[in-house]
């Protein structure tokens, strides 16, 4: 495995995203909202939402970059953590853009790990 590989799987279908605001539990930050639910699969699952409410299309893309990069540091602690396994879906929002991964970072350590 790469340095930069991928520790996680991604949430893909419109359903399973639905199926998390409906059923997850939520954190909110001033930076992103977080949706999560226990799994019963093998590894963290992520999904990163943003809509055009961010901004254009550039905005768009760096929130959703910089919320995965902070997971992707993050997940390593969680599963060291804890046995369970969860789905998380992170939506963006408008002052994502505007702050880099370490601060996303260090908002997923202080508001999820003690919930996890």
């Amino acid at each position: 495995m790469s340095k930069f590989a991928k520790n996680y799987y991604s949430v893909r279908k419109n359903g399973e995203f639905q199926h998390l605001f409906k059923k997850g539990e939520s954190i909110v930050t001033y930076a992103f909202v977080c949706y999560y639910k226990e799994s019963k699969r093998r590894g963290n699952r992520l999904g990163v939402m943003a809509s055009k409410k961010i901004g254009n299309a550039v905005k768009r893309n760096r929130a959703r970059r910089i919320i995965k990069e902070a997971f992707r540091l993050a997940n390593p602690l969680m599963l060291e953590k804890t046995d369970k396994r969860y789905d998380f879906v992170f939506v963006a929002r408008g002052k994502t853009p505007e702050l880099d991964s370490r601060q996303i970072y260090g908002l997923l350590i202080k508001q999820l790990l003690p919930r996890v």
